[in-house]
């Protein structure tokens, strides 16, 4: 499996979003800065201030450092 390598989706080329994880359940479901609900089952344990790429409600990669300009 190709990892994601920038801010658009490897399978249909759409923008994923960066976006802050507030909190997790125990559902694998991550609340968002902005209140959205993302899955989050392909990237494994995540925790609380993560930045994540997310495409269609879907977490998709996690990024290693924040893109500058993008989340405060």
């Amino acid at each position: 499996m190709t990892e994601c390598g920038s801010d658009h989706c490897l399978t249909c080329s759409d923008e994923a979003v960066p976006m802050r994880v507030r909190d997790v359940r125990p559902d694998a479901v991550a609340i968002c800065d902005d209140g959205s609900e993302v899955m989050t089952d392909l990237l494994g344990p995540i925790a609380p201030g993560d930045v994540i790429l997310v495409h269609a409600g879907t977490a998709l990669s996690r990024l290693a450092e924040r893109p500058e300009g993008v989340l405060p």
